[in-house]
């Protein structure tokens, strides 16, 4: 029996440098083997390798055509790894991370919900972003969007195997259930009236962004706490929904470095007295 990419019943096969490299690195336990291109000799295919052996994970050189019936039609690099894929979270997994935040989490929650993009390429560049700046999850309709396919693991280069992703099968119920626990739904909409800069993303939040083209869906919208936008300079009217969510995310980090800075200075002003 073969699973829906390619590898056996539960496992899964990503492929690319980045993604197979991150997953090596971060998680060697989830790697059941390697599948690297017969004649790929080069100095980053020999170091996924080494790095395979060092962790005693299997690796075998393949041809092009094994990779092909492996994967399909990608642009898979020559590198491919099967692995136990990190289970994606319930509402009610989510639900509890934010009630029970980890030790080594200083700041409020943040995390990143996508209604309806239909991009895979766009959801694993919204995953990447989100991992970098720290969001404990992305949300995504179970429905009707793109889902974490290999082409989107490929992207995300690696956060798909750390930041969970949270498939639900009604957006706005979800945001109804983050509301409750104490987080803050702020939405992207090119003409709403206060700019992203102007609200307070340091508390706990969710980042709200719509699909390609259509943006944030009247529901979604009415579930918001608030509609941002993103300053526009130029003449082009709007973002790709993975640009602008890496700004909106940045911009919550920029508030919350700030504000720990202010934090630090405080504290160090009262033990100077």
């Amino acid at each position: 029996m073969r699973g829906p990419r390619g590898g056996p019943a539960g496992t899964q096969l990503i492929y690319g440098l980045h993604a197979v490299r991150a997953i090596l690195s971060r998680h060697p336990e989830r790697v059941l083997g390697l599948k690297i291109l017969r004649n790929r000799e080069d100095s980053r295919a020999q170091e996924i390798e080494s790095l395979a052996q060092r962790h005693g994970r299997a690796v075998e050189r393949v041809s092009a055509e094994a990779l092909t019936r492996a994967l399909g039609d990608v642009v898979h690099q020559g590198i491919a790894a099967e692995i136990s894929p990190l289970p994606p979270w319930s509402e009610d997994d989510l639900l509890a991370a934010i009630a029970n935040p980890s030790a080594a989490s200083a700041s409020a929650p943040l995390l990143l919900a996508l209604d309806g993009v239909q991009d895979p390429h766009n959801l694993g560049a919204c995953l990447r972003t989100a991992d970098a700046c720290g969001a404990l999850a992305v949300i995504v309709p179970r429905d009707r969007a793109a889902q974490l396919t290999g082409a989107a693991r490929k992207v995300a280069a690696g956060a798909a195997e750390s930041t969970p992703v949270v498939p639900c099968t009604n957006l706005a119920r979800t945001l109804d259930l983050l509301k409750q626990a104490g987080v803050w739904a702020f939405g992207a909409d090119a003409e709403a009236e206060r700019n992203a800069s102007e609200v307070d993303l340091t508390v706990a939040a969710v980042l709200v962004l719509g699909a390609e083209g259509r943006g944030l869906r009247q529901l979604t919208r009415q579930r918001c706490d608030g509609l941002v936008h993103l300053p526009r300079l130029g003449a082009v009217e709007s973002l790709n929904v993975s640009v602008a969510a890496g700004m909106l995310l940045y911009e919550a980090v920029r508030q919350r470095s700030a504000a720990a800075g202010a934090g630090s200075d405080r504290t160090d002003r009262r033990s100077a007295r």
